[in-house]
This record gives structure tokens, C-alpha cells and sequence, in this order.
């Protein structure tokens, strides 16, 4: 499909390539950022890759909650391997050039998994809200049918909801300028170069935020407040404490997720005249919840610490 567009864009005389110039501002000395990446990149997929063996090594932890973590391992890997090989490969060989439809096949894919992170998001805060406001039907209603089908779900939202957004950036008209101040190939960054109107470019991003992020951010906050509201009715301290400790984690993964994502929209829209900040935020809001997530799970949830624990055991013995 996008080699379909891009072809039929060619043929009009448009650019045939773009090239990611990287971070704005610092192109002459860019690459020492390389080191942090590499590191962020080889932790994300180390830490949720031994998440995922630790979930299906031990049977305690076969349950909706960790199923959900480990499709957040998952997601967390493909979004951080959708951008962090193309950027070191920048830093490192130079190799700023990418094809429109690589770069349109990444733009896309981005949106996927950034779309897919938020769902799951909201799967997890559902989880929460069930097992604690209705504990006595949690079985019955967070059952393994119940996880597949919401995965389902999002997965095909996501899909479905963010072709648009590499399509219409296919369609524009890329007449001569083809360098892009960035890391990767964003919406914004690649058809701020269109020598023609992108209008509908901007109407369908906005609309993609507020129907993606806005509703799932909705309902989580929604959760949360009937979560909440149902701990403060608890007439133990230490039964509300109990409780309220199962979501630490989870909270603290959702406020840097959608923090970053609000201040990202602030930096842009405010046209800052440092457009290091931006792009910089955005590489990093792509990189370091991957690289994070699964090191705050381990460190505020004492099953999977004892998961973690016997896993390295069972290594030590091997060994």
C-alpha cells in the first residue's frame, strides 16, 4: 500500500527519499547520545523479555493481571525495536537516509503500538477495578476469554483507527525539501515538509488523540475513581492500604505514559524555539516506558519478585 502511494508520488517529480537529521541543534555531537539509547534499548528488551519468562515459568502467575503485563512486555518491544535500530544506526554509521515507504510503514507502525500501550493501559486499570470493587465475581468475569477478546479488540483498534495516518502523509506532495529535524519518522516531522495543504493531516491526528488516548485515559481515570471510592468505604486502614498497593505500580507507569505524551502536545503546539525538546521527548517517551515498565512491576510487585527469584535459582542450579 504505501509502496503503491509513494510510487504514484514519485512519478509527479516529488522526493524520492527522506533523511533524518536527528536531533536538532546537535547534529555535531549527537552521537555521544547514542551510549544512553543503546543502554535504554538492550534494558528494554533484557527486562521484558525475562518478564515474559518469569510469568510463564511460574504458575502463581498464569492470572489476567499478568497476562496483561506480558502483552505489555510485548508491546513495549516492538515499539522500542520500530525506532531504536534506525536511530543508532543514524548515530553511529550516519545512515540518515529511509525511503518514504520505510518511513511511512514506521510512521505507522509507531501509532500502532503507542495505541496498543494505552489499551492495555486500560485493560489493566478494568482488571484493578473488578478485583477490588467486585472481588467476589472477578473469576468469573477476568477469565483467559475475557483477556484474548480485549486484546483482540485493541489490537484491531489500533490498526484499523491509524491507517489514516501514514495514508494521508503518502498522499501529500513532497516537492523538494526532504531533511526532517528528527529521529524517526513522525507525523508532524514528515509532512511539515508537504508543499501542499496538510490541514486534514493536523484534523485527523487531533482526532486520533482525543477518540485514542482521551477515551482510554477517560476510562482508566474512571477506574480509578471507582476504585478509589470503593477503598475509602473499607473501614480497615490496612485492608484500603492492601488494596490501594496492587495499583502502585500500574499508576505510576500510567502518569509518566500520558505525562509525557500531554507535555510532547504542549512543546509542539507552543512552537518552541527549541526544537530539541520535542524531538527529544519523543524518542524518549518511545524508549524509556519500555526500558522502565517491567523494572517498576519488579520492584512493587512482590509475586513477580518471588517469580524472579526462582528463576534465577533455577539458572544458578543449571549452571
Amino acid at each position: 500500500m504505501f509502496q503503491e502511494l509513494s510510487g504514484a508520488n514519485s512519478s509527479k517529480g516529488q522526493v524520492s527519499e527522506f533523511v533524518l537529521m536527528g536531533f536538532p541543534g546537535i547534529h555535531t555531537w549527537q552521537h555521544w547520545l547514542s551510549l544512553p539509547l543503546a543502554w535504554l534499548y538492550l534494558l528494554a528488551l533484557s527486562a521484558n523479555i525475562l518478564i515474559l519468562i518469569i510469568i510463564s515459568h511460574e504458575a502463581t502467575l498464569h492470572q489476567p493481571m499478568y497476562h496483561f503485563l506480558g502483552i505489555l512486555a510485548v508491546v513495549d518491544m516492538g515499539l522500542a525495536t520500530t525506532i531504536m535500530p534506525k536511530i543508532l544506526a543514524i548515530l553511529w554509521f550516519d545512515a540518515k537516509a529511509i525511503s518514504l515507504p520505510e518511513c511511512f510503514l514506521q510512521m505507522y507502525v509507531i501509532h500502532c503500538f503507542v495505541g496498543m500501550e494505552s489499551g492495555v493501559f486500560v485493560c489493566m486499570a478494568m482488571d484493578r477495578y473488578v478485583a477490588i470493587c467486585r472481588p467476589l465475581h472477578y473469576t468469573s468475569i477476568v477469565t483467559r476469554s475475557f483477556v484474548a477478546k480485549a486484546t483482540v479488540f485493541m489490537a484491531l483498534r489500533n490498526c484499523l483507527l491509524t491507517i489514516p495516518v501514514p495514508v494521508l502523509a503518502a498522499q501529500r506532495q513532497y516537492c523538494s525539501r526532504n531533511e526532517i529535524e528528527h529521529c524517526l519518522c513522525s507525523n508532524r516531522g514528515v509532512t511539515s515538509l508537504a508543499c501542499d495543504d496538510r490541514t486534514i493531516n493536523s484534523m485527523y491526528q487531533l482526532l486520533l488523540a482525543w477518540t485514542l488516548m482521551g477515551s482510554d485515559l477517560g476510562l482508566i481515570m474512571l477506574s480509578y475513581a471507582l476504585i478509589l471510592h470503593s477503598v475509602l468505604k473499607l473501614n480497615s486502614a490496612e485492608a484500603a492500604s492492601k488494596a490501594l498497593s496492587t495499583c502502585t505500580s500500574h499508576l505510576i507507569l500510567i502518569l509518566f505514559f500520558y505525562t509525557v505524551i500531554v507535555v510532547i502536545s504542549v512543546t509542539h503546539s507552543a512552537a518552541m524555539t527549541v526544537p530539541l525538546i520535542p524531538v527529544l521527548l519523543n524518542v524518549l517517551h518511545n524508549v524509556i516506558p519500555p526500558a522502565l515498565n517491567p523494572v517498576v512491576y519488579a520492584l512493587k510487585n512482590k509475586e513477580l519478585r518471588h517469580g524472579l527469584y526462582k528463576v534465577l535459582k533455577l539458572k544458578v542450579k543449571d549452571n
